[in-house]
């Protein structure tokens, strides 16, 4: 049973680098809104409550970190992070990515970018 579940995790990884001709290229997130305006003390919250349990539903941990080095970082570093860490960029904003093993990482909007209904602070 484990032999199928690693035959499709590589068929799945393998769909993923045929369907990229080239390394993508990482970009910002579209504009999105929160449900509710939010300050960005909240949304530094949400966004350490995200890393401090991501790592805890799959993937390697190393990857996790890259992922959020990543997404702290302008889209040229991001991008040299991504690929020395071997992170295969399903979407082009980080929203869904895999690592060399096929385990997929999935990033919401509120790590890669403020929302467009921040409450800006005076």
């Amino acid at each position: 049973m484990v032999s199928v579940h690693i035959f499709e995790a590589f068929l799945k990884l393998l769909f993923i680098c045929l369907d990229t001709e080239t390394v993508k290229k990482i970009r910002k997130p579209k504009p999105w809104k929160h449900s509710e305006p939010i300050t960005r003390a909240q949304l530094v919250q949400m966004r350490d409550e995200f890393w401090d349990t991501a790592p805890h539903y799959g993937g390697r941990k190393e990857i996790w970190d890259a992922l959020r080095a990543a997404a702290e970082a302008d889209l040229t570093l991001a991008q040299a992070i991504v690929d020395s860490a071997g992170v295969i960029v399903q979407n082009p904003d980080l929203t869904i990515c895999y690592d060399e093993r096929g385990a997929k990482y999935e990033l919401p909007k509120y790590v890669l970018s403020e929302p467009s209904n921040l409450i800006r602070e005076s």
